[in-house]
């Protein structure tokens, strides 16, 4: 399903980057015409999103051959040869930018989260990613993060429940927000419920949750929490998560940090696709 998925995003994109045609590769690259080109890391990082590039080409046309040179999740080089591709020259012109951007982007969120995963190695805290994800590929964003060395937080608003200060505010209360949430779906999948103090933190702690999010809460608040926890919860703290504070952050022992910035502020990894100079003539037929 998930592959299904991908492979909609993927047709989506190409129709709305080719349209009708590519009307300057159409007037310079003969039908019968076969390049080689190579992705080129200009820059260090983590490399994300191989298997999207891969997959945008046979979407266009499964003549052109991708081969990658790296593993997504490894690291990279300036310089480095990320994979090279061959194929039909106007079909893989076709591809290439679509490929690109996704695997910019996908190394980018993948090099953002690698940095933070490293900033809180040794302690016990996990990143984990958000819903501020790009819309319509946010499948894709998250699988970044993973490659990062990241978890994925809820995917959607249908696959865990999280009670937010909003929910807390039309409820009337936490306690209360907690009490329709069981009534309709039980203990069975995992509720988590946002706090904004420690006030908040007490009550929760009285009704039974899997897990508590400490919104933008100060060290002393997330340590004083995790005393008053005592093991019994698990605690995951969110708001103004820099590459500044996550290490103080994760030392105050919280299990679980979400950085919105993963996917919403990420850079994309800056990757040149460089069609190689013809060395010999080569068509349609070669590839047969």
């Amino acid at each position: 399903m998930e592959q299904d998925r991908i492979r909609d995003i993927i047709s989506r994109a190409l129709e709305e980057d080719i349209g009708e045609g590519d009307v300057t590769t159409s007037a310079i690259v003969a039908p019968e015409a076969v390049v080689s080109g190579r992705f080129v890391a200009k820059e260090g990082g983590v490399v994300a999103g191989l298997e999207v590039a891969d997959m945008t080409f046979i979407v266009v046309d499964d003549q052109i051959r991708f081969t990658a040179r790296v593993k997504d999740g490894s690291r990279t080089e300036p310089g480095q040869v990320l994979a090279t591709v061959e194929g039909p020259g106007r079909r893989v012109l076709a591809a290439e930018r679509v490929a690109l951007n996704f695997l910019q982007r996908m190394s980018g969120i993948a090099t953002m989260t690698r940095v933070f995963a490293d900033a809180v190695r040794g302690t016990r805290a996990i990143i984990l990613d958000t819903r501020k994800t790009a819309p319509g590929i946010r499948v894709l964003d998250k699988w970044a993060v993973r490659l990062g060395g990241g978890e994925n937080h809820r995917m959607g608003l249908y696959d865990m429940v999280l009670i937010k200060e909003n929910h807390i505010t039309v409820a009337g209360g936490v306690a209360e927000a907690v009490r329709r949430v069981r009534a309709m779906v039980g203990a069975k999948p995992l509720v988590e419920v946002e706090v904004k103090n420690i006030g908040e933190f007490k009550e929760a702690l009285t009704l039974n949750v899997d897990r508590i999010l400490l919104d933008n809460m100060s060290l002393e608040e997330l340590a004083e929490a995790g005393r008053l926890a005592g093991g019994n919860v698990r605690l995951e703290a969110s708001g103004n998560i820099t590459l500044g504070n996550v290490a103080a952050v994760a030392a105050a022992g919280v299990d679980f940090i979400s950085v919105g910035s993963l996917t919403h502020s990420a850079r994309a990894l800056d990757i040149n696709f460089l069609i190689d100079p013809p060395h010999n003539s080569k068509n349609i037929d070669t590839l047969k």
